[in-house]
């Protein structure tokens, strides 16, 4: 009888020598992959052109667009202007000798009153000269940003809203509160005259007439209006204002600022 035989029904299997042992070989590092497009697709799909002018000036634009947002966030559908990140570009325009002057773009329903005082605070103590246009609109708190600077623009169809100070929100009906929304208006009003030609007077005027907005009480300015009521300086766009802030900085190198 053979010792070595296997039973039935189980195949033979002869053994086999070991396979030889090779060192593993650290695998290739991956490559980054490379983004879709170009620049000038990416400017396409983005801006919706293929050039983007490059600003190689020393007139720095500022833009005030949508709501001005304070201290509390707006929802996300909102088109907003936050005040913390313009004030630090106010304060780096200041510091950055390469810039000459500044031109601020308003087309803004308003906002934060506190926010966009603290804009215009900033505006008025800047120590280069200073123009804003206003397109579209520029009402609410935007009015007393578009009078904080040197000089003011107003495109023809644009439209200012002067209104009395609102709260939105829970708000205790106490004496308290209405006299600190008066002292709030006040802030308001006395900017607003102080740099600019209208009345004091003749603001609140505006400010308090009745039947003309749907809603609420206070004035629309439109355009010609706002020169009238000696808000803003003179009608004009773009090539005006660049022109006027070109010359005020010439001014301003001449002594005469």
């Amino acid at each position: 009888m053979n010792d070595n035989a296997q039973p039935p029904g189980i195949p033979v299997t002869t053994p086999t020598a070991p396979m030889p042992q090779t060192p593993m070989q650290p695998s290739p590092r991956r490559k980054p992959k490379k983004l879709k497009g170009t620049p000038k697709t990416a400017n396409i799909k983005e801006l919706g052109t293929v050039d983007v002018p490059e600003n190689t000036s020393s007139i720095h634009c500022l833009t005030i667009i949508g709501q001005v947002e304070g201290h509390l966030v707006m929802p996300a559908q909102n088109k907003t202007t936050k005040y913390e990140h313009v004030i630090p570009q106010l304060i780096a325009i200041e510091q950055n000798d390469n810039i000459e002057g500044v031109i601020v773009i308003l087309n803004t329903v308003g906002g934060d009153v506190e926010a966009g005082l603290a804009i215009s605070e900033m505006l008025v103590s800047l120590s280069k000269p200073t123009v804003s246009l206003v397109l579209g609109g520029g009402h609410s708190i935007g009015v007393p940003i578009a009078t904080a600077s040197d000089y003011s623009f107003i495109a023809e169809t644009a439209t200012m809203t002067i209104h009395p100070i609102r709260l939105t929100g829970l708000v205790i009906g106490v004496p308290q509160t209405y006299e600190y929304l008066d002292k709030m208006q006040d802030r308001v009003v006395r900017f607003v005259t102080e740099h600019s030609t209208i009345g004091e007077e003749k603001f609140r005027e505006l400010m308090f007439t009745t039947g003309e907005l749907a809603r609420d009480i206070g004035t629309v300015l439109v355009g010609e209006d706002a020169v009238k009521y000696g808000l803003i300086n003179e009608v004009g766009g773009l090539a005006a204002s660049v022109s006027k802030l070109k010359q005020l900085i010439e001014e301003k190198k001449n002594g005469r600022h």
